[in-house]
């Protein structure tokens, strides 16, 4: 277990400098000059070639691209992720303020996945066929399909212009004030778990229903036990195993996902700052953002990994 798990770790280390190599060079790549963004057009006619130079210089952009890339990993070593172009601030500080934003809106998100989708699965899978079988898969076919930013402006219609049930816009610390903060996070939220509720409760009754029909379920049955006994001891340990495969995919599309709804909402979390900084050229920003998402991919694809070996003793890490 312990060799399987340094394995993967040594993996993702692997995956993390394709990541860092990728996102460093596409950012060179774009059109345009980030320094030219600091000088406004009324100063443009004002700044000499020789000063522009000195702004490159000033953030080592004059520098061999290689040499670039190497400068800016070795600060990652030391917690360091560079400064803003534009704003000259740390970029550690700016993304250490945010993620913990983008996190309570994608974890709410996942949680509100798991605890609808899996019962709604099993429960399908129990009364197949029947009405209720029958509504929750069409709604769950609407969901995976449904566009989460043009469900967003139809939820921020609704229910915040027209009946002015919920805020439209911002965010609000639930430290600060627990109320205004769940009524900010609501849309958001809905948004981002309509796909997880949606695809675990399709995977969880497809999972349940071939366990269902498995021999030792049938034993289980003859034996005289009770329904609930029947799912909750028998079937549920080993159709859960397809649905954790399926969970971590859904947290990765959450925290990919962030990035339109905290636009659409103008949460400011980390969605919005790659949004932000990806218009204005802010090498910086990007750089750390898409590192540490990549990053949180995959931690979770790790513990889902993992996680097999606990729902099912079979499994052996080799």
């Amino acid at each position: 277990m312990s060799a399987y798990i340094i394995r993967r770790f040594l993996q993702a280390i692997i995956v993390l400098i394709f990541v860092s190599l990728i996102v460093f060079f596409a950012m060179r790549l774009l059109p345009g000059d980030p320094i030219l963004m600091l000088i406004t057009p009324e100063s443009a006619a004002e700044f000499t070639a020789e000063q522009i130079d000195k702004l490159r210089h000033q953030y080592g952009l004059d520098k061999p691209i290689i040499m670039q890339y190497f400068d800016w990993v070795g600060g990652i070593f030391h917690g360091d992720f560079g400064r803003s172009i534009l704003t000259k601030a740390p970029v550690t500080d700016e993304i250490i303020r945010r993620v913990p934003i983008t996190l309570h809106i994608g974890l709410t998100s996942f949680v509100l996945g798991l605890v609808l989708g899996i019962p709604a699965g099993i429960v399908c899978a129990i009364r197949r066929g029947k009405w209720l079988d029958t509504v929750v898969t069409v709604l769950a076919n609407i969901g995976i399909t449904i566009p989460i930013f043009w469900l967003g402006v139809i939820l921020m219609y609704v229910f915040g212009l027209y009946f002015r049930w919920l805020p439209i816009m911002g965010y609000t610390s639930p430290f600060d004030d627990f109320w205004l903060s769940t009524r900010q996070i609501i849309m958001p939220v809905i948004c981002l778990g309509i796909f997880p509720v949606a695809a675990i409760a399709r995977q969880a009754r497809s999972s349940m229903l071939e366990v269902m029909q498995q021999d030792y379920i049938r034993t289980a049955w003859s034996k005289g036990l009770r329904e609930r006994v029947v799912i909750t001891r028998h079937a549920l340990k080993n159709g859960l195993i397809p649905v954790v495969t399926l969970s971590g995919m859904a947290l990765s599309q959450i925290i990919g996902g962030s990035v339109l709804v905290e636009t659409v909402f103008v949460v400011p979390g980390m969605g919005l700052l790659a949004v932000t900084s990806v218009v204005n050229q802010d090498y910086p920003y990007v750089q750390g953002i898409i590192l540490i998402i990549a990053a949180m991919v995959l931690f979770v694809n790790l513990l889902v990994d993992i996680s097999y070996g606990w729902f099912d003793p079979r499994i052996r890490y080799q």
